[in-house]
């Protein structure tokens, strides 16, 4: 039977790992479409964690208020052995941004990957915590959960947009049957080993919908979720992606999503961790 999530408590504050567990190559991949004011500051934060090995992938997608030309600075400001920046030309979803900075992680030699959104709403003081978990734990992929206990949403969030996020998961976690508590979450820390077992090329998802395929490849391949609670922030500038074509989507790829799976004939496989 696959691993079901647990949650583990924590009080968000930056945790000090020891070594070795703090020089681990942790690489964070930021798709960025139009966050200008926002790259910067993620960034400098991810930086200034007490994590040794960690780097920086930005994706950008061609962003017209020149994201891509800010993130190129940030390169040059540290290093483009810590930050590197893959541009691509035009915006196909946040799906393909991720599978591109993912492989491009991997490449790098990657141990760890985190995926987070670049607009401030995942606050980079979890990092070191969820890598402190995964490594403890022995998961293949640690989710900053807002729907465990401990965990919460930003109270700028309208209650309509709270209830669209609730539906969201129970409709999610009743067709998929994944007992995860925030299965549309975006903020994630995978194994390398993980994402080598779902093979990121399989994955079709372009949408907010990659968060959903992802977590039930995971379970399909009998990996462990472990989640922690999280305060999901309201984005710091600029305007949300979610459009009714990415509502539209996700909403149908829970049968998408199994159909393919299904006849991809995926069979559980074993994560050798270090």
């Amino acid at each position: 039977m696959p691993y079901t999530a647990r949650a583990i408590r924590s009080d968000a504050a930056v945790v000090e790992l020891p070594e070795p567990w703090r020089a681990q190559a942790v690489t964070v991949v930021l798709p960025t479409y139009n966050e200008a004011a926002n790259l910067p500051v993620i960034v400098g934060e991810l930086f200034s964690l007490p994590l040794a090995g960690l780097r920086v992938v930005v994706v950008d997608d061609n962003s017209p208020d020149g994201t891509g030309l800010i993130a190129e600075g940030l390169a040059q400001r540290y290093g483009t052995h810590r930050l590197s920046v893959l541009h691509r030309t035009a915006k196909e979803g946040l799906g393909r941004a991720y599978v591109a900075g993912m492989s491009h992680a991997l490449k790098q030699g990657a141990e760890i990957v985190v995926q987070m959104d670049s607009d401030l709403s995942h606050s980079a003081e979890y990092v070191p915590q969820m890598l402190g978990t995964i490594l403890s734990t022995r998961a293949a992929v640690v989710i900053g959960s807002r729907y465990v206990s401990g965990g919460s949403l930003s109270e700028e969030w309208a209650w309509r947009r709270r209830l669209l996020s609730r539906w969201a998961n129970w409709y999610v976690q009743t067709l998929l049957r994944m007992q995860i508590s925030d299965v549309t979450a975006g903020f994630k820390m995978w194994h390398r080993a993980a994402l080598e077992a779902i093979d990121l090329n399989a994955v079709y998802s372009s949408g907010y919908s990659f968060q959903v395929e992802m977590n039930y490849r995971t379970l399909k391949q009998n990996m462990k979720i472990v989640e922690i609670p999280i305060c999901f922030a309201e984005r710091k500038s600029g305007a949300s992606k979610m459009t009714m074509k990415v509502q539209l989507e996700s909403a149908w790829l829970p049968f998408r999503v199994r159909r393919l799976i299904a006849r991809q004939r995926l069979t559980p496989t074993e994560m050798v961790t270090p």
